[in-house]
């Protein structure tokens, strides 16, 4: 009798067991691996253990990328692909103007402001020099336009008093044409010019000669942002006194690399530019797949690690815990901001100065 029960127990909770394995896989989505282009800036999180098991195990979702430009992959066949995954708004917006037959859905998912890296020597000269404000451990760019006229007038670093630099002033960037940092500092740098007021169809004749000298004088321009800001980090200021990019790629070096960090955060600087430009992270969906993708890439815990990891402000209206582990001087609000140019202009912006 005995053995009879526990033979009974034991039926039970086999049976209990396979109907328990029946409802978790009946409620496990289908396994789908999701291809499209990433801005590199984007790698790190996408490469990212604790992102990728969240999709695989709550939306049974892989992704594969192939990195490049945001205005490099609008421009880019993208028959093949599920998704694209640039870093502005403008790139959306010139997607929807060559391509609108292909859209399925799109969602910003992700915002990170532009700023300038530079490093401390250089930032201090800049005070002095009545270009930059440090406030609350953060540095701002308090006179964007006589920064950039120190570019534009042929300036040498020894006429702020950095000895140490041979040349002429320049702030470095990616290709406009072809990565979205250097689109976005573009189209930043136009409004600038154009006593800091939003460049559109009746100004940008007026300003393309200054602007198209502007970025005559960087020479070679990286096409990813990532790659730049690799080489800013590995080069010194000899090399790279200053560059353009996004908040958020300081803030994922700093979380990553203790020790790297440890070893250069005496040294190096950020700057935000007041005012700035958002660079916002649209996720555009070419099918069914990539619309599966941005539903998951919304999920709270992705958006959490998104921040405290890589950088990215998801906040609304891009506020944030400035509590992240390892890195200081970030403002919370980005208050100062300014619009980039519309499409149409940017493309103009974008033919002057290839």
């Amino acid at each position: 009798m005995k053995s009879k029960i526990i033979g009974g127990i034991i039926l039970l909770v086999v049976i209990i067991t396979i109907i328990a394995i029946q409802f978790i896989n009946s409620n496990k989505p289908d396994e789908i691996t999701v291809t499209g282009y990433l801005g590199g800036e984007k790698t790190g999180l996408m490469e990212d253990e604790e992102v990728q098991k969240i999709l695989k195990d709550k939306y049974g979702i892989t992704v594969e990328y192939t990195k490049a430009g945001s205005i490099e992959m609008i421009e880019q066949d993208s028959s093949d692909k599920d998704y694209l995954f640039p870093s502005s708004q403008t790139a959306l917006e010139l997607f929807n103007q060559t391509k609108s037959d292909k859209l399925y859905k799109s969602e910003i998912v992700f915002n990170s402001p532009i700023v300038i890296y530079t490093w401390k020597p250089l930032a201090e000269s800049l005070i002095q020099n009545g270009i930059v404000e440090q406030k609350d451990n953060s540095y701002y760019i308090a006179d964007t336009t006589k920064l950039i006229n120190l570019v534009t007038e042929r300036k040498k670093w020894s006429d702020i008093g950095i000895n140490d630099l041979y040349g002429y002033i320049t702030i470095q960037s990616t290709d406009p044409n072809k990565s979205n940092s250097g689109n976005m500092f573009a189209g930043l740098v136009a409004n600038i010019m154009n006593n800091q007021t939003v460049v559109d169809s009746t100004t940008v004749d007026s300003i393309l000669p200054k602007l198209k000298d502007f970025f005559g004088k960087i020479g070679y321009m990286e096409h990813s942002s990532s790659d730049l800001f690799e080489q800013y980090l590995k080069t010194g200021m000899g090399a790279k006194p200053m560059i353009a990019g996004y908040e958020n790629q300081m803030i994922e070096f700093a979380i990553e690399n203790p020790n790297a960090w440890n070893a250069v955060k005496d040294q190096v600087a950020v700057l935000y530019p007041e005012p700035t430009v958002w660079s916002s992270h649209p996720l555009i969906a070419l099918n069914e797949k990539g619309a599966r993708l941005i539903e998951a890439m919304q999920d709270p815990e992705i958006q959490e690690i998104a921040w405290t990891k890589h950088g990215f402000r998801t906040g609304v209206n891009g506020t944030i815990n400035t509590n992240v582990e390892g890195f200081y001087g970030i403002p919370e609000n980005i208050n100062a901001v300014i619009q980039m140019p519309n499409p149409d202009t940017m493309q103009k912006i974008m033919d002057g100065i290839k």
